[in-house]
């Protein structure tokens, strides 16, 4: 770091996003990204888009706003759109929590949480998982802190149900609640019907993973008028153009082709449980996921050395350091393909390792 770099930053530790290698070509199965490219109907509007990139974008997102709204049924004052989910968990950091709201997360569960708490000084504690990685619901009841918890979670996959939510929800009326469903549609609950009966919800999400536009950056929150409103005061004073014309563009068509998005994310649904099945077989031990991904372990290897051994055959899996969860492995649901690849070289590493 600089002689100029700010002491206040000094103990910060980035967020480490997922390994990009351009050294050889790799079955990329580390990132959640979706398998499936976007339709042709969004890439023929991000090229017509690029064609007027002399000109802001709207910073009110009206026409992505007004269809998405339609899709899900709200009012567009329950609605803003993002630089990708993480903008919007950023602005709700920003709004809703200081030193007198501190905020509470699982110790294990998006690594961007904490980054986000310490890069505005908000007191945070991470509460613990039980042993077998879910969330105990009652350590959130009456917390009287602001929550924010992934449902499904990252990167157990393990998702809680809707009524789950709503017990947590309702017993904090005086915090806000934040509900990050970036894998909801991968057999997840949505908590998008309780935002009407609760003002105190924010549920966030993104077009990275079913949607099929993990490099166009493209969030959004749903909450009642009020919680939008204090996000768009966030966003109107760091970045009132924060979604690009072309990412836009591309959210506007996928919306309109959402069948084939959800048909896709049927597919991966149909892909994770299949390879599940394998991996079992395989001996490991793999989460109950509803997200794109499985967590899964091998008592027969560690799960740095098997990480490495995929690697050097050109599979990514994410390997995960932090002492609870060394053994395990995250891995991104791909085409069935691209899963047979992966089994197909575990079961070559296996055996190779019991001789």
């Amino acid at each position: 770091m600089s002689r100029f770099f700010s002491p206040k930053y000094e103990a910060l530790e980035p967020y480490t996003p997922g390994e990009q290698p351009r050294d050889m070509k790799y079955i990329k199965l580390n990132t959640n990204e979706s398998p499936y490219p976007p339709t042709p109907s969004v890439i023929e509007a991000v090229r017509e888009e690029a064609g007027r990139l002399q000109l802001y974008s709207d910073p009110e997102c009206l026409e992505l706003t007004e269809v998405f709204a339609k899709r899900y049924g709200v009012k567009k004052e329950n609605l803003i759109m993002t630089n990708g989910s993480d903008e919007v968990l950023n602005f709700a950091f920003m709004a809703f929590c200081d030193s007198d709201h501190p905020i509470v997360f699982p110790d294990l569960t998006y690594g961007f949480y904490p980054v986000f708490a310490k890069l505005s000084g908000i007191p945070y504690e991470e509460i613990p998982l039980r042993d077998d990685f879910t969330i105990n619901v009652d350590d959130y009841i009456g917390i009287r802190k602001n929550i924010v918890i992934a449902n499904p979670n990252a990167p157990t996959g393990i998702a809680l149900p809707l009524s789950d939510i709503e017990r947590i929800v309702a017993s904090n009326p005086d915090n806000i609640v934040i509900i990050d469903e970036a894998y909801v549609d991968f057999g997840g609950e949505s908590a998008l019907c309780l935002i009407e009966k609760y003002d105190n919800l924010l549920v966030t999400g993104t077009f990275s993973k079913s949607r099929s536009l993990a490099g166009a950056r493209l969030g959004f929150g749903f909450g009642n008028p009020a919680i939008i409103a204090d996000l768009h005061t966030i966003r109107y004073s760091t970045n009132p153009y924060n979604v690009n014309r072309m990412t836009m563009a591309a959210g506007y068509r996928a919306i309109c082709d959402d069948e084939y998005y959800m048909s896709n994310a049927k597919k991966i649904i149909e892909c994770r449980e299949f390879t599940r099945a394998e991996l079992e077989k395989f001996g490991f031990n793999v989460l109950p996921s509803k997200a794109n991904f499985l967590f899964a372990e091998s008592p027969e290897i560690d799960g740095g050395e098997l990480y490495l051994k995929l690697r050097s055959r050109g599979i990514l899996v994410r390997h995960f350091t932090k002492e609870r969860i060394k053994n395990f492995n995250r891995i991104t649901v791909g085409t069935k393909e691209e899963m047979t690849a992966l089994l197909t070289a575990i079961k070559d590493i296996l055996k190779e390792n019991s001789k």
